[in-house]
């Protein structure tokens, strides 16, 4: 046999047969019509020509403190959302304790992903502070956001605990651990030695100061704790002085010692409130108003709404006695908060006795 002859026919035309799909090409991010707001983004997209073939598309997201087109090198990394159908996506329960978020998105089809869009950055414009430690009470123990009161004298006992690690060192943002760029209105850590706070002013401040704009935080606190109290402050606010005492602080106060009691407090006047006790506090404060107000965190019910002029920048401002709570940051302000105010339902005349 001199010849050898091989019929690939049949399987021309299985080839012949085959479509292959394209690489998709990448999709255009749509800034107008994307949004941030009550920490949720909603991201909006659209590919550049239509493709029937897209078979869902792919997300990615990072936090940064750097504006402008995201950096190569960041300290966070991406994170991933994948099987997306839409063109358009809401990332909700965020915490925005960085100023900036990076966004990109690539379309995929059965057979491929195509690349990423070109990376985009949003503001997300937020109030984050932390708790001064340095500012505490010697029966306050403080970690990161959360305060528990101790009868031994929390304060004392971690500072001790740290000089027998050989340690040493306070909780000031030099020693802290790095959590993004600080804020240019940060307060500089105390002094050791004489307390900030002391008898019976279980007080705690945030190392943020509040001189223009809104802004909005929640605390949970304990309820078996038998006194406990959130509010704003002056940086004058005396050691010996309670919240709600003098004219340096505003606040509501929960007092389950003996009886149960629920109240606003400035300048030593206390108006009881009408309300059932929330086990979740938001606090409201537009500066430049004058305002500031407390919600039922999860209904968002006004509970009282102060009507001042605030002289002096300001400093969040928290006590508890024989209980403990936690504080959230990093929020903006709800948009049912804001259509409240600007309908006045927040400055109503049953509101205002106190100023």
């Amino acid at each position: 046999m001199s010849h050898l002859m091989v019929d690939f026919a049949q399987e021309r035309q299985m080839l012949q047969a085959l479509k292959f799909l394209p690489v998709p090409r990448a999709p255009v991010i749509d800034l107008t019509e994307s949004l941030v707001a009550d920490n949720c983004v909603t991201l909006v997209w659209h590919m550049p020509d239509e493709d029937s073939k897209i078979d869902h598309y792919v997300l990615e997201y990072r936090r940064t403190n750097f504006e402008g087109p995201p950096r190569l090198k960041e300290d966070q990394p991406w994170m991933v959302i994948e099987g997306i159908r839409q063109t358009e996506y809401t990332l909700t329960g965020l915490k925005f304790d960085m100023k900036y978020m990076n966004f990109r998105v690539k379309a995929c089809n059965k057979a491929v992903a195509g690349e990423f869009s070109e990376p985009v950055t949003l503001e997300t414009p937020a109030f984050m502070f932390r708790l001064d430690a340095s500012t505490s009470h010697q029966n306050l123990r403080v970690d990161d956001l959360s305060v528990e009161w101790d009868a031994m004298g929390g304060k004392v006992q971690d500072m001790k605990a740290r000089e027998k690690d050989g340690k040493g060192r306070t909780a000031s943002p030099i020693n802290s651990p790095a959590r993004g760029t600080p804020s240019p209105k940060r307060m500089p850590s105390g002094r050791g030695g004489r307390d900030r706070f002391t008898a019976e002013s279980y007080t705690v401040l945030g190392d943020t100061l509040i001189d223009g704009g809104e802004h909005y935080w929640e605390v949970r606190y304990e309820p078996d704790s038998k006194a406990f109290g959130v509010g704003v402050a002056y940086r004058s606010l005396g050691r010996f002085e309670q919240l709600g005492k003098t004219a340096a602080s505003w606040c509501l106060h929960v007092n389950n010692w003996l009886q149960v009691s629920f109240m606003a407090k400035h300048a030593n006047k206390v108006k009881v409130l009408d309300a059932p006790v929330p086990d979740c506090l938001g606090v409201h404060c537009d500066f430049h108003q004058g305002l500031l107000s407390f919600y039922n965190a999860r209904t968002k019910q006004v509970l009282h709404t102060f009507k001042t002029r605030f002289t002096q920048p300001l400093l969040p401002a928290f006590t508890v006695w024989c209980g403990s709570f936690q504080v959230t940051t990093g929020l903006q302000v709800p948009s049912s908060v804001r259509c409240l105010q600007k309908r006045g339902s927040a400055t109503s005349s049953s509101n205002t006795s106190l100023t």
